[in-house]
């Protein structure tokens, strides 16, 4: 299979850069079938502008997770459920929760917790309705923006191949087919055609990924899964290739007039495998319009816009064309300055007050002496005296305390005599 390589690309669409490899094909070979006829006619298509579309996974995803709810069908619970009983609480006092009791007894089911989600034979917690919000409005041009996204990332071998379909043997994408084959009838016949193409191993590996789906599923009328297989789409209203084609595992067909996003993105994974017949080629301009030109089929519609033609940015940055006319770069870079607080930072208050560093200074100097003097009077007082000093001292408080006992003693006087009891 020969793709072209990613270096050689010259556009690519915002999300991916290996989306580019559509563009590099502006003709598409139409693929002869046996038994075409051969023709004068070229075997080449220009390729559809939807096939170079900008690719959203995002827009994908969205679309795909709301349409997939438009076919659900309502389901409920009875609305009877768990209440076809004439329960009762027995009330307080009897050490039991107050929780509503069968009623009767001589069976286990007497005396048993009833309606409570709780209780077993109980209903549900908020039992489900069928009025619930089953279905979704999705905007009419956010639906074909998906449809576009999913036609180009299916353009795209890598997206594809990532995807899981077994395209090895392919001989190009996007893959086109002849006419021949909507006159196809008989199963036998589409199975040749499709290895013909080279695009049966993609339908053997469906074929062989039958299997029962794990989970409770297989009791819901859902009991088997399997891959996806090509997705045929044909261009003539009422082909004979429908019934051909649909009995083959994981094969699926489509009008190009009704693409479906469930069919060429299922699950929301970008890169179904598409092999479309030449008719459906040839109309996509028709259905879905150019960048430049309206939508014939759709009122007013124009295919979306890429941000970027070109994602290269680095290459659009250091372009020319750009440098050009951008401004220098600035290498001087003036920054505001720093504020800083005079009480804090000594350089700024001599800025501010030249006087600060004297007056620092004497304070300095005056805190030393103040330190010098008050050490000097401790030690002053602390000092050690002698053994003849200390007995002095002892003397003279001797002494001091005999004249104080002295001047005290009021014996001689002689009414302190009588009121002290003090005989002569």
């Amino acid at each position: 299979m020969a793709f072209p390589s990613i270096s050689s690309l010259t556009r690519g669409p915002p999300l991916c850069p290996m989306a580019a490899v559509a563009a590099a094909r502006p003709l598409v070979t139409i693929q002869p079938l046996d038994g075409d006829m051969a023709t004068d006619a070229a075997n080449t298509l220009p390729l559809p502008n939807v096939l170079t579309a900008p690719i959203r996974p995002d827009i994908v995803t969205e679309v795909h997770s709301n349409m997939s709810k438009n076919s659900r069908q309502p389901y409920a619970v009875s609305k009877k459920a768990g209440h076809q009983t004439s329960a009762e609480s027995w009330g307080t006092g009897r050490a039991v929760s107050r929780i509503p009791r069968v009623p009767g007894g001589g069976t286990h089911r007497a005396g048993q917790g009833a309606f409570g989600n709780m209780c077993r034979g109980g209903r549900m917690f908020a039992p489900t309705k069928i009025w619930r919000r089953w279905h979704r409005r999705i905007n009419v041009n956010q639906k074909r923006f998906a449809v576009c996204s999913a036609l180009a990332a299916s353009a795209i071998p890598s997206l594809v191949m990532a995807r899981g379909h077994r395209i090895e043997t392919v001989p190009e994408l996007p893959l086109v087919i002849s006419d021949s084959a909507e006159s196809v009838e008989k199963t036998s016949a589409a199975i040749k055609v499709l290895k013909q193409i080279g695009a049966y191993a993609d339908v053997e590996k469906a074929k062989d990924s039958h299997a029962i789906r794990p989970g409770k599923g297989k009791m819901r009328n859902r009991r088997y899964i399997s891959r996806k297989g090509p997705l045929i789409v044909y261009g003539t209203e009422g082909a004979k290739l429908v019934k051909a084609f649909r009995n083959i595992p994981g094969v699926e067909i489509a009008n190009v007039d009704r693409l479906n996003l469930l069919k060429l993105a299922p699950g929301g994974h970008l890169g179904r495998f598409v092999i479309w017949t030449k008719s459906a080629f040839e109309k996509l301009d028709s259905v879905y319009g150019k960048f430049d030109k309206v939508s014939e089929k759709k009122k007013g519609y124009v295919l979306p816009r890429a941000k970027m033609v070109n994602a290269d940015l680095a290459r659009i940055i250091n372009s020319d064309e750009v440098q050009s006319v951008v401004r220098p770069i600035k290498k001087e870079i003036k920054r505001a300055t720093l504020k800083k607080n005079p009480l804090k930072n000594l350089n700024v208050m001599l800025r501010l007050n030249p006087y600060a560093k004297t007056a620092r200074r004497m304070a300095l100097l005056a805190e030393a002496e103040r330190v010098k003097a008050k050490k000097e009077k401790l030690d002053k007082k602390r000092k050690a005296i002698s053994k003849e000093e200390a007995a002095a001292i002892k003397a003279a408080g001797k002494a001091w305390y005999k004249t104080m006992i002295s001047d005290s003693d009021y014996t001689e006087f002689e009414n302190f005599s009588k009121w002290l009891g003090v005989s002569q």
